[in-house]
């Protein structure tokens, strides 16, 4: 037994891995060693419990670029450029100091972005807490909605939607979850590939410090232990949070692009999770080659840092260039320019060979670039060889009570003007700290279904196309039917993009669960990608990135499953602001797609949100989804939508998904955006008016002779509902509420608990 051995499991690292890690050094390990693969372990980092599961998802496709695996996944747009997106998570930092841990997780995906090559445009922002009236929960949106637009709106990308939600499982767990797009000539991309032997390692940015040292990569790979979500989030833990300065990111994201555009880099790689650590084993082991490493050469801001500290600690605004030595005085010129330090800290290395006669690349870290090596680990052991676990998977024991307990039937007593008034309660005080106007390119922003910019910025070619963007989650659902409820997101996030007009043309994902250590969450993961990969399948969508966050829990008790599926949508023409969920007075309301389920249920409230929050029932058989009907609708939406984007002439006033909610919260979103009301008539239920299965729609029109003849063409169901004017929403049968009073519901619920 070696002294290191209670060191190893301080690292997370099991005596099983311990002992994985002597059979692939053919020795005990030193310190220095043992925090690379500790790191690189992390289930963060490794995907150790989910590798095995996500190799199921659809990754390819005719215009996918790059898929998983990189930095971000990148699709070809047309006109010579390409759209590179990524998700992440940066959860437990948050949890522990929202502000520095939102932040720098808007820095980190901006990183992964420009990385690419692409220069970052866009930033959307999915955010989940526990109940809105606890104290701690109001601390913690406040800071992380504050991290997010300190550092967004600092370094000039504008964060242009999201989805703020609020449930009790969150509340030891927070989500902060951050996606990010960017555009780039198609010449521009690069990759985050060592290549060359000779050539030097460069790190650009920021100093090292001690901020960070077991940050995401660690935080992120165990829960915490209290129960209450503040009594393990104690001072020792602030240190691992990562502390970011958007200034500096800046002056990075043009150093590095201006890098590219030179043909100065031949690979380039960010600074994330574990640092240094990943740097340079990721960007060799891609490369088959070596590097070797002088730590005693990596600027760092405080002293007395041993060499473990530096090669893990996850200080922000750092990027690793591989260059040939002849640019290094333009890449060091350069990066004068734009006051960004530039150190080389290594070089490229010739690979040995094994028994088989294939490269093995060794990571060195030496002390000088001469001197004694501190450590020497093979770079694939740490970026591609880590464990891969099958874990056990058991379906809760409860789930079938659970199912069996429906709300729908019970729904008919419901109050529906106090139900549609609770339900609406909007983000506006929130987005509205965000600056989503930044380039001038956002058609679309905050409020809607999903973001619509201008495919446009400096360095891509002229381009009439525009990009859509939409996160989409639905916990309630997925607490029923992971498999169900991951496959209905990504219909949603399809339906989302085609209000605006786009077509679906890749997806993104963020996989946050619990404890991979418990089967049912294990069971709740495998069966969440089986339902994105049906999904995707039938849509023909390439996943094309993603991320997974576990151990959201907090005293044994796991979050409810939540993949946030992000989508992206690509409009042919974009020359006008098409029609959103804003109605005018005067037109007739229209449901567009198939209204009833198949079978004896026509509409269901399992997991809904006035199940969940007004009748405080979880259970419910989920509703089942029509892929080729879903599709067909929303190739016609968007197919209308795009024609005015186009600047042609449209059928359309408004349109608006029937998302959570339900065809209530539809109607009641487009009468408060608008400021006008409607009647409408012929609901069948209160079922009908909640239920939030999608691939429906709520349009208005000055010709609904002309869109139904249309919608008949198409073999689109569309039924005259009612029409818009007045003061008030009357549903009839049902409820009928003032305009007024759905705006002040809209406007003022979180407004009142940021001011708290």
């Amino acid at each position: 037994m070696s002294n290191l051995e209670p060191v190893h499991r301080a690292l997370g690292l099991s005596d099983a891995e311990y002992e994985e890690i002597v059979g692939v050094l053919g020795r005990e390990p030193n310190l220095l060693e043992l925090s690379l693969y500790g790191v690189m372990w992390s289930e963060h980092c490794s995907y150790k419990s989910s590798r095995i599961h996500l190799k199921r998802l659809p990754t390819k496709g005719p215009h996918v670029l790059v898929g998983p695996g990189e930095n971000a996944g990148v699709i070809d747009a047309g006109d010579n450029i390409a759209i590179a997106i990524r998700i992440e998570s940066h959860n437990h930092p948050s949890a522990i100091e929202p502000y520095q841990g939102a932040a720098t997780g808007v820095g980190g995906i901006l990183r992964d972005i420009f990385t690419m090559g692409a220069r970052p445009l866009a930033v959307m922002d999915p955010l989940f807490f526990g109940d809105p009236e606890d104290a701690r929960q109001q601390w913690l949106l406040d800071g992380v909605v504050s991290g997010i637009s300190g550092y967004g709106n600092s370094v000039g990308v504008p964060t242009v939607g999201g989805e703020l939600t609020f449930d009790r499982c969150y509340q030891s767990n927070p989500l902060v979850n951050v996606l990010c797009v960017g555009a780039l000539p198609k010449e521009r991309l690069v990759l985050g590939i060592a290549s060359g032997p000779g050539n030097l390692a460069v790190l650009l940015g920021s100093s090292t410090g001690r901020d960070g040292i077991g940050g995401v990569s660690v935080l992120a790979s165990a829960g915490f232990e209290g129960s209450d979500g503040a009594e393990s989030l104690d001072d020792a833990k602030r240190p691992s949070v990562q502390v970011g300065d958007p200034y500096e990111e800046k002056r990075l994201i043009e150093a590095c692009l201006a890098l590219l555009d030179e043909g100065l880099v031949v690979g380039i790689q960010d600074l994330g999770g574990a640092g240094l650590a990943c740097a340079t084993s990721e960007t060799a082991a891609r490369g088959r080659v070596g590097m070797d490493v002088d730590v005693n050469a990596i600027p760092r801001r405080e002293p007395g840092m041993e060499p473990w500290e530096v090669m893990t600690s996850e200080s922000q605004e750092r990027m690793l260039a591989i260059i040939t030595p002849e640019n290094l005085d333009q890449v060091t010129a350069l990066c004068s320019r734009w006051e960004v330090r530039a150190a080389v800290i290594g070089h490229v290395t010739e690979p040995d060979f094994d028994a088989n006669g294939e490269p093995v690349g060794r990571l060195r870290i030496r002390d000088g670039f001469d001197g004694a090596i501190l450590a020497e680990v093979p770079a694939s052991s740490l970026a591609d060889d880590a464990p891969l676990y099958d874990r056990p998977k058991a379906r809760p024991a409860n789930l079938d009570a659970t199912i069996a307990d429906d709300p729908t039937d019970d729904a008919v007593s419901l109050d529906v003007a106090a139900a549609i008034e609770q339900l609406v309660v909007g983000a506006r005080a929130v987005y509205s700290q965000y600056d989503h106007q930044l380039f001038l390119n956002t058609v679309i922003g905050p409020g809607a279904d999903a973001a619509l910019l201008r495919l446009a910025g400096p360095g891509l070619p002229v381009s009439k196309r525009g990009m859509a963007l939409s996160t989409d989650s639905n916990p309630r659902w997925c607490a029923l039917d992971p498999r169900a409820g991951t496959a209905a997101t990504v219909a949603e996030g399809v339906a989302n993009v085609a209000t605006v007009g786009a077509t679906a043309k890749a997806v993104v994902n963020c996989l946050n669960f619990g404890n991979p250590e418990h089967p049912e969450v294990m069971w709740q993961l495998s069966e969440a990608i089986d339902g994105m990969s049906e999904a995707c399948n039938a849509l023909s969508l390439p996943v094309i990135g993603g991320n997974v966050s576990l151990y959201n829990e907090s005293g044994g008790i796991d979050i409810d499953p939540t993949p946030v599926i992000g989508t992206l949508g690509l409009v042919e023409t974009l020359v006008c602001v098409p029609p959103s969920l804003s109605w005018s007075d005067n037109c007739d309301v229209v449901i567009l797609g198939t209204r009833r389920e198949s079978g004896d249920r026509p509409h269901s409230l399992a997991g809904s949100r006035v199940a969940v929050d007004v009748m405080a029932r979880r259970g419910g058989a989920l509703f089942s989804v029509d892929f080729a009907d879903l599709q067909t609708s929303c190739e016609f939406v968007a197919g209308l939508v795009s024609d005015a984007a186009a600047g042609n002439a449209s059928l359309l006033d408004s349109v608006h998904d029937v998302g959570g909610g339900g065809i209530a919260v539809a109607l009641a979103e487009s009468a408060a955006q608008s400021g006008i009301g409607a009647s409408v008539a012929g609901l069948e239920s209160v079922a009908e008016l909640f239920s939030e299965r999608p691939g429906r729609f709520i349009v208005t029109t000055p010709d609904s002779a002309g869109l139904r003849a249309l919608a008949k063409q198409a073999g689109v169901s569309a039924e005259v509902i009612g029409r818009t004017g007045g003061l008030d929403l009357v549903i009839e049968g049902f409820a009928s509420i003032a305009v007024s009073r759905l705006q002040d519901r809209r406007d003022k619920t979180v407004a009142e608990l940021l001011d708290a």
